[in-house]
């Protein structure tokens, strides 16, 4: 717990542990085999009716969470990852000294336990304790049991003691585990092949961000943590592999916010002779999927067809822009006038600002914004019937992008062109312009199929399966400044 707990109470934990040593008792076993979840003794004996015993033995294990009751019977709580279970211990069945060391226990020790169950008069299903174990000795006390861990900033940098204390966040991450099998599941299924490709990186590509920089001592050459996984996939395309995702870390060195952590989990897929519109309709079967995996049942319609509308028509519809009539720099900055701040902005800026500050938060209901002009799309194709736009698209829910999507850009002469482009934005002071990847041309210039491709983030997918507000939510140890 904090640093401030009494001093006493650790002083009373640290005695009890030197008396269980003391009495020849391990306090902190190397194993405890043949346990079972407490959510399995439930559901054998769902049926069970008040007042019935069973001859049903069980081993569990968890944590110590409440006792009542002292002399010849007790009843404690036990406490593990799938639920809660009453004990009831018996001086007649334990014995004076095992039932004396039972109930000197303390609230957050950790104890395995033998027992039959039944349900008590009042309805509980519990287990009538025949042997224990001390598995482990807790020498700090738990969160409060009543109250659990409210403090949001001992919650994010003490996550252990936020799990253990609220049940809530002990529900989040076995969802958040779910969700991501679902999505390889849904992969794997469909013919994709999960691949690992570098997370350090001699150069950064794939998305519009400013990367981790960090220095390689051996090859004494400075090196990046990967901002997308996206150009080592699309080889992978080259190489003839098809149908290829990564389910992985993300970082990228940008500010803190409720929908933003620069460490990050994402599944990017590439996928053989599709194009966007067929990763639109994969996105929507993989959240179906997930959102399946969890029994999710709130007001979000995650059924098929989700809304289509372009950019250009989003940001009209929401501020009267036409940033397709708008395509000088400070024509559109003059029309935007007040809404936000445009100094130091490049056109690509001001448009992206555009969706992100004035359409984004207005989109709950599923939603693909499709056909993006070519300056914020650096590998989607060209569009096959609008002139400077591609074939691109961002699916929102609940006003947060949760995926990105191309038809992917296979010309290696078009792609040379546009970081070329993209070296002019950052000579403009685009610090997030990708910067020129050789070797990804090359690899383009052994021809690449028409292939879709397709980036969904898993922290913002959690946060609207599980209706988290903040990232810091369903991130189990998120950035936090001191």
């Amino acid at each position: 717990m904090a640093a401030d707990e009494p001093t006493d109470l650790l002083a009373t934990r640290r005695a009890k542990l030197d008396a269980l040593r003391a009495e020849g008792i391990d306090p902190f076993p190397h194993a405890y085999p043949g346990v079972v979840a407490i959510e399995t003794v439930r559901a054998a004996h769902a049926d069970l009716g008040d007042g019935e015993d069973t001859e049903s033995a069980y081993r569990v294990a968890g944590r110590l969470a409440a006792r009542r009751g002292q002399g010849k019977m007790a009843f404690l709580d036990l406490v593990d990852r799938s639920g809660r279970l009453q004990l009831q211990a018996k001086l007649d069945v334990l014995g004076d000294e095992a039932m004396e060391r039972l109930l000197s226990l303390d609230l957050g020790d950790l104890i395995g336990v033998d027992g039959t169950a039944f349900r008590s008069r009042r309805g509980e299903l519990s287990l009538r304790v025949d042997g224990y174990a001390v598995l482990a000795k807790s020498l700090r006390p738990p969160p409060d049991k009543f109250h659990g861990l409210s403090d949001l900033e001992t919650r994010f940098r003490k996550r252990e003691l936020d799990l253990m204390g609220n049940e809530e966040t002990r529900a989040v991450f076995i969802a958040r585990a779910k969700i991501v099998a679902a999505v390889r599941r849904y992969l794997d299924d469909t013919g994709f092949i999960e691949v690992e490709t570098p997370v350090l990186q001699p150069l950064y590509g794939g998305a519009m961000a400013k990367p981790f920089v960090t220095h390689f001592n051996a090859l004494d050459r400075e090196m990046y943590l990967r901002i997308a996984t996206e150009l080592y996939l699309k080889r992978c395309i080259v190489g003839g592999l098809e149908r290829v995702y990564e389910l992985g870390k993300d970082f990228r060195n940008e500010g803190l916010s409720p929908k933003h952590n620069p460490e990050f989990t994402m599944v990017e897929w590439y996928e053989a002779y599709t194009d966007y519109t067929d990763q639109m309709s994969r996105l929507e079967e993989c959240v179906r999927a997930a959102a399946h995996a969890v029994g999710y049942a709130g007001e979000l319609d995650f059924d098929a067809p989700w809304r289509r509308i372009t950019m250009r028509d989003a940001i009209r519809e929401e501020t009267g822009i036409d940033v397709g009539e708008l395509r000088d720099r400070d024509a559109l900055a003059a029309a935007i006038g007040e809404r936000f701040d445009t100094d130091g902005l490049t056109w690509p800026q001001l448009v992206d600002d555009l969706v992100s500050k004035s359409v984004e938060p207005k989109l709950i209901q599923p939603t693909f914004i499709i056909d993006y002009p070519k300056e914020l799309s650096p590998f989607a194709k060209d569009h096959r019937s609008e002139g400077g736009l591609v074939e691109r698209f961002e699916a929102f829910v609940n006003g947060m992008e949760i995926a990105n999507a191309f038809t992917e850009l296979n010309d290696p002469d078009e792609q040379r062109a546009r970081f070329e482009a993209q070296a002019r934005y950052s000579a403009e002071g685009d610090e997030e312009a990708q910067p020129f990847d050789a070797a990804f041309v090359e690899a383009l210039e052994h021809g690449m199929p028409p292939t879709g491709g397709l980036g969904l983030g898993i922290d913002r997918l959690t946060m609207i399966l599980t209706g988290r507000t903040t990232i810091r939510e369903v991130v189990l140890f998120p950035a936090l400044r001191d």
